[in-house]
């Protein structure tokens, strides 16, 4: 088992991935040798010299055949073993200096997810695309209330992950959703999470964004959505049902309203419309309660598993 492994997803690099690379190992050197601390970089069918420049610049380089920053992620959570684990893109955009706070966050502080908080720092100024922006603040808005959190910054690739984290996260995102899937799935697993400021730099020139604003972006929506139908099933279709509920009633009371002046019902079509849409209301409603106690009890499950990973962790710990 490394003692901090940073990891770096790669696709179409060549102009970075070596100064990201060199970059990482001076700061994590200082936390042990070679044989304790690596710098894995994960080649993502890139067509330039990115897989080249890595192992050039001291990098273990390993290979995801399946296109998509999420399947990336998934590989190298699978594959790798570490007391702590940073996470960085290869694009030279998050400062290397600032992993030390958040390494000493996960093995001091016992932190399970550390959140690199570009949008707190440079972020604003240095990235000249709007549409990013206002996409950032309002993922990070929308999981926040959603989810009733303080993350400060969903979207950055700039992180850190306990053991723990990484080894109980199951990876359901192919692509650039996965940043939004870890936020969550630390709020709903009751992590420790941490924020710590990170300066931010745009890109250099001639170096290509593989994010789409509006596919990735949407894409990014309705994760967030279906995560939120999963793990808040009850105030999903509890919000579900009291909008049914209130329709139904909307148009009913003038039905009821008619019948007690005139003892006649003239609209039969809505009030049998009325009958189904309150059924509706409170098949979602019962749909909400049960979805709760399967979640309570995959919750139950979810805490068992983390006291056998601990204790695996512990042991190798030990043994080392």
């Amino acid at each position: 088992m490394d003692k901090i492994a940073v990891l770096i997803p790669c696709y179409n690099e060549e102009k970075t991935i070596e100064k990201v690379v060199k970059d990482f190992r001076a700061v994590i050197e200082k936390y042990g040798d070679d044989g304790d601390c690596r710098v894995y970089v994960y080649d993502n069918n890139s067509t330039d010299k990115t897989a080249f420049l890595a192992r050039a610049a001291g990098a273990v380089v390993r290979h995801e055949y399946k296109q998509g920053k999420g399947n990336v992620v998934r590989r190298m959570f699978r594959e790798i073993d570490a007391r702590c684990y940073v996470i960085a893109d290869g694009d030279d955009t998050y400062p290397a200096e600032s992993a030390k706070a958040m390494i000493d966050a996960v093995l001091e502080r016992q932190a399970d997810m550390v959140v690199g908080d570009r949008l707190s720092s440079t972020y604003f100024g240095e990235n000249k695309r709007p549409f990013h922006n206002f996409g950032n603040v309002l993922v990070r808005k929308s999981i926040n209330f959603l989810f009733k959190s303080d993350i400060k910054d969903i979207m950055t690739g700039y992180r850190a992950f306990s053991y723990q984290f990484v080894k109980s996260f199951p990876v359901l995102s192919n692509g650039f959703e996965i940043e939004t899937e870890m936020s969550i799935h630390a709020i709903d697993k009751n992590m420790n999470i941490i924020n710590t400021v990170v300066d931010y730099k745009d890109r250099p020139e001639g170096s290509v964004s593989k994010l789409n604003t509006y596919s990735d972006g949407f894409k990014v929506l309705c994760t967030i959505w279906k995560l939120f139908r999963h793990i808040r099933p009850l105030r999903f279709f509890g919000t579900l049902a009291i909008i049914l509920g209130l329709i139904s009633i909307g148009f009913f009371v003038p039905i009821l309203v008619e019948f007690i002046k005139t003892g006649l019902v003239r609209r039969f079509p809505t009030l049998i419309i009325c009958g189904f849409t309150m059924i509706a209301a409170i098949q979602s409603f019962f749909a909400g309660l049960i979805l709760e106690n399967i979640k309570d009890n995959n919750r139950e499950y979810f805490e068992l598993e983390l006291i056998r990973l601990n204790e695996f962790y512990s042991r190798n710990s030990k043994e080392e």
